[in-house]
């Protein structure tokens, strides 16, 4: 199944990081994010890439075309460094489409740039790659294809620090509580999506504010609830905080290297009580 991903992302939020860096080329570790992500989606066999460029996109292919394998493998130096041997390889096996789909294109519009480099695929993987997780890609999977919707994506909890307050109608205060302790859930930005995706999107619209609503008042749209590991890098401060699982070693979302990923929230126990609350994705701000 091929993949999908939006890199045409600025990354204001964490200038931090680097100027004039596109956000899928902000480094988590010696490698930039958007490489552990085809890192995890490779593991579980979908090595078919379709990079979506837009800001510095100059960057990414500049990226592939120089890539060291020797930065993120073993290798053998010999014959006084004149014969080099990887032990082993990172992207021998892959297949990555360069798409130029503008600087200041939506992601609805970038998709359907990239439609025409889908072959004859009915399905395929998208991703904004800017988050990580250990979610067990084949769960997910087939969960999307035995309710045969056009469309799903990950939702999450957010991983905020807000509390939410309920005011009564005097003004007084009912309830306040972490948002965490809430059934608020938020696009994780994992996306499955049959072909049939394309006839809800119009020129110029985002992925969610308007195909989703189309997809939604058909009853084709559907949410995969998971409580494990997914973290978005939306702000330096989320940066830091995969940099730090990273430099602890073993980070959850190394699934090539800890395992073939978690298998926990696949959306059986907490289906109905999510689905129910229905909050609007549109308002959770994507770059």
């Amino acid at each position: 199944m091929k993949v999908v991903l939006f890199c045409g992302g600025m990354g204001t939020r964490i200038r931090e990081a680097g100027d004039n860096v596109p956000k899928p080329m902000v480094p988590i570790g010696y490698r930039p994010i958007m490489w552990h992500l085809m890192k995890y989606y490779a593991h579980f066999g979908h090595k078919e890439f379709i990079l979506c460029l837009g800001y510095r996109g100059d960057v990414i292919k500049q990226y592939f075309l120089r890539y060291d394998e020797c930065e993120s493998n073993d290798f053998v130096l010999s014959h006084g460094g004149k014969k080099l041997e990887l032990v082993n390889s990172d992207i021998s096996d892959w297949t990555i489409t360069f798409a130029d789909t503008g600087a200041n294109t939506t992601i609805g519009g970038r998709l359907k740039a990239a439609e025409k480099y889908l072959g004859g695929d009915q399905y395929f993987l998208a991703n904004y790659c800017d988050g990580l997780t250990d979610l067990h890609l084949p769960t997910l999977l087939d969960h999307f294809q035995q309710r045969d919707k056009i469309a799903s994506f990950v939702c999450v909890k957010p991983n905020l620090s807000y509390h939410v307050v309920s005011v009564l109608p005097d003004g007084r205060v009912g309830e306040i509580k972490p948002i965490t302790d809430t059934d608020l859930r938020i696009n994780g930005g994992f996306f499955l999506f049959k072909r049939d995706v394309f006839r809800y999107i119009r020129d110029g619209e985002d992925l969610v504010a308007e195909p989703f609503q189309r997809l939604m008042a058909e009853n084709q749209l559907l949410a995969y609830p998971y409580d494990g590991f997914l973290q978005c890098m939306d702000t330096f401060k989320d940066k830091q905080r995969l940099d730090d699982l990273y430099m602890r070693g073993n980070p959850p979302w190394q699934v090539w290297k800890n395992g073939n990923g978690n298998g926990n929230g696949n959306g059986s126990e907490s289906t109905n009580r999510i689905t129910q609350a229905r909050v609007p994705l549109s308002s959770i701000p994507r770059l």
